[in-house]
């Protein structure tokens, strides 16, 4: 089949854990569900630790999408790579990912995380690798 065409149906997908057919979606609620309280990390580390480096937009997407999510996802703790809330008017308020990362104690100022580094959350290092 050449690049040029579409494929069609669900890709099917085996992760670690034998569970199948999970989306990419699902996939990244998975990954943000497990930054601690206090940390933060990016769509982009997100990406890469799903295999998908080149799929930092996706990711953004899937946490525009995660306020219907069960379990809870942690979508205010994915910012872009430079620790800037991008993703801030997908929230119910301007104000909203701000005041729940300041109630981790995650300081913000002009929209970006104050000592981003430092609060830098690393899937790859901090779950291993696929």
């Amino acid at each position: 089949m050449s690049a040029s065409k579409k494929t069609t149906g669900k890709l099917k997908t085996v992760l670690p854990s034998g569970k199948k057919d999970s989306s990419f979606f699902e996939q990244v609620y998975d990954v943000a569900r497990q930054i601690p309280r206090g940390r933060v990390t990016s769509y982009g580390a997100i990406a890469a630790y799903l295999g998908a480096k080149l799929s930092a937009r996706m990711v953004g997407w899937a946490m525009n999408g995660s306020f219907h999510a069960k379990p809870k996802v942690p979508a205010h703790r994915v910012v872009n790579r430079n620790g800037m809330l991008s993703g801030k008017a997908h929230f119910a308020t301007p104000t909203q990912m701000e005041e729940l990362l300041a109630k981790e104690k995650i300081k913000v100022k002009d929209d970006t995380i104050v000592d981003f580094e430092k609060k830098f959350w690393d899937p790859a290092v901090e779950l291993g690798g696929w």
